[in-house]
């Protein structure tokens, strides 16, 4: 179990770099990271990927059907290895798991743990640019609006806890993630084991991944 706690410590550290790296790339699009950290049974896996990958969108959420959209991607997100297919080998299993949708202030705006109620969408108040009968600023509303669109950044985040009785018959992690949202193209992996850290990128085109070990 330490070893489990201690590498439980470290992947919780590689949203972090994962982060700064992405802000060297300004939050870019079709790229999600997955995080696994493997220590005899234990899994442990975290995900995040921009909002424009999961719903096609990353501007707060209003209407019914965008509404609708989270919570249907939450609800996907949340089952991990409908997503990343392990060998049946592997005799692995959910021991938790838990999705939200953070803004790019860190709100949490939606979130979903288990079979949890998804908290209520944050109502913001709307701003038309283009209406103004009551003689505002149309410029400063402008400005407003157009800075809060530049801004709104959304990213969902996954973390995931599984148990595999056979942990050695991970050889290889199939992506169907892919197959749920059409806009991602590549997921950045980090795998850390016992003997050592590895870097893997998947793409769309390749979705299977051969941990080699």
């Amino acid at each position: 179990m330490k070893h489990a706690f201690s590498l439980i410590a470290l992947i919780t550290a590689f949203p972090t770099f994962a982060e700064e790296t992405r802000q060297l790339d300004a939050h870019e699009h079709g790229v999600g990271t997955l995080n696994v950290a493997i220590d005899g049974t234990a899994v442990t896996m975290t995900f995040e990927a921009p909002g424009a990958d999961i719903v096609g969108f990353e501007y707060a959420a209003e209407s019914d059907t965008d509404l609708s959209a989270i919570e249907s991607a939450i609800a996907t997100l949340g089952a991990p290895l409908d997503l990343f297919v392990m060998p049946n080998a592997a005799s692995c299993n959910v021991v938790e798991a838990k999705a939200e949708l953070e803004s790019e202030d860190g709100h949490n705006d939606h979130g979903e743990e288990h079979h949890g109620d998804h908290a209520d969408g944050e109502h913001e108040d709307h701003t038309d640019e283009k209406h103004d009968e009551h003689g505002h600023d149309d410029h400063g509303d402008e400005d407003h609006t157009d800075h809060a669109k530049e801004a709104g950044h959304t990213e969902f985040h996954a973390e995931y806890m599984l148990n595999c009785d056979n942990s050695d018959a991970l050889t290889e992690i199939s992506f169907v993630y892919f197959e749920a949202f059409p806009n991602a193209q590549k997921v950045e992996v980090q795998i850390i084991t016992t003997s050592g850290a590895q870097a893997f990128e998947v793409e769309r085109d390749a979705p299977i991944l051969d941990l080699g070990r």
